[in-house]
């Protein structure tokens, strides 16, 4: 990794306090009376409450005698109106603190309802970066996936209902207050989810690492979170022995929050611009099945503009290249990707999830105003990420 001496930067600050190893969900009780709150509202959705790790939360959170209540219905990419009824419950509730338990809508989902408990109107008018400016309500987030990173950013993701459009609202005060990361909450996350969460946990430290905006502080997470991928993701969605799996989910939560601390104040690229319309209107493809199938795409249109950060993508995925030029190691980088993608069963394309040439123009003309196309490695105009999306098709 080289370092230019001439850049100046800045790394935002990370205020979240985390907390990691297998069992740390036990500290839970510790952690909710050291906010100094009477009674917690958790946040999660119908699969964690299904896969019975609700149940766990519960148990310990009832055990410490901690007064909770809980609100379940979270979906994909939650709507507007979905997050101002999770706040009026709230309300009801008189909780003074939030806790989120599961993947990136149900952390998204409860960052978001924790700033909207202390600031009036509708989430829609927070969408933007820095305009929750009262503080939120305490949040612990406790994280079921190894992908996202929302334990540790500073960005909620939720759909517009009335443009049935995904939007994000950002700052610092949208934070967690605590992270949970106990893997023990990963282990029995299905193979399809683990594969698809894992690739986007490696999208944000790719697309971190080489965008124009990466800095040698989230450079050093970001590609760490890349080797740390090339070794477990595979282990981790195909399954091995016991202390394989243990060692897998361990090192995949780790490297998902590395690179969601490392993206915070780098922003990220192509693939991720396309991600947030592929997953509005009717289309509503997964992100992170998104992003696993756009990522390989991307790279292989990205490594010209950036040669040294992608040959070191390629050596941090396990490529020896003892002869041949930076660019040769570069040009490896997308197909190290897309082997371990093949590898991890994550598909072709995105024609069975609905995406079609009819779609193309409206997804592009929204990827577009995005900010992670303005620190893409490589300029990119409309015609040309048209083209990267239907690839992906």
């Amino acid at each position: 990794m080289n370092i230019n001496v001439d850049q100046t930067f800045r790394f935002l600050p990370i205020p979240t306090d985390v907390h990691f190893g297998f069992g740390s969900l036990q500290t839970l009780p510790n952690h909710v009376r050291s906010l100094g709150a009477r009674r917690a509202f958790v946040v999660t959705d119908p699969g964690v409450r299904d896969s019975g790790i609700l149940d766990r939360v519960a148990t310990v959170l009832a055990g410490a005698a901690i007064d909770f209540c809980v609100y379940d219905r979270v979906t994909a990419d939650s709507g507007s109106e979905l997050i101002s009824e999770a706040v009026d419950r709230l309300k009801t509730s008189r909780a003074d603190a939030v806790v989120g338990v599961g993947g990136g809508s149900a952390l998204d989902t409860a960052k978001a309802v924790a700033a909207l408990a202390t600031s009036s109107g509708s989430p829609l008018d927070y969408v933007g970066l820095h305009k929750v400016t009262i503080r939120p309500l305490p949040t612990i987030a406790i994280p079921t996936t190894a992908g996202t990173g929302s334990e540790v950013s500073l960005w909620a993701v939720f759909t517009d209902d009335e443009r049935k459009l995904k939007v994000a609202m950002g700052g610092v005060l949208l934070y967690p207050t605590v992270a949970l990361c106990d893997p023990d909450l990963t282990l029995t996350l299905p193979p399809a989810l683990t594969a698809s969460t894992g690739m986007d946990a490696l999208a944000h430290a790719i697309e971190c690492y080489t965008n124009t905006a990466c800095q040698p502080i989230s450079a050093a997470l970001a590609l760490r979170a890349i080797e740390l991928i090339g070794q477990h993701l595979r282990v981790a969605a195909l399954g091995g022995g016991a202390c394989q799996s243990r060692e897998a989910r361990y090192s995949m939560l780790v490297a998902s929050t590395m690179a969601g601390m490392a993206m915070n104040a780098t922003r990220l690229g192509l693939a991720h611009a396309l991600a947030m319309p592929l997953g509005s209107w009717d289309l509503k493809i997964p992100h992170s099945v998104a992003i696993a199938v756009t990522l390989p795409i991307v790279m292989e249109f990205n490594w010209p503009a950036a040669p040294d950060r992608f040959a070191d993508v390629a050596r941090a995925l396990g490529h020896h290249a003892d002869r041949g030029s930076q660019a040769d190691a570069a040009r490896c980088a997308p197909a190290k990707v897309r082997a371990l993608a093949d590898a991890i069963g994550i598909p072709k394309g995105l024609s069975a999830y609905g995406l079609a040439e009819r779609h193309v123009c409206t997804v592009v003309e929204e990827a577009m105003k995005s900010g992670n196309v303005a620190v893409n490695p490589r300029r990119t105009s409309t015609e040309e990420l048209a083209d990267i999306l239907r690839q992906a098709i």
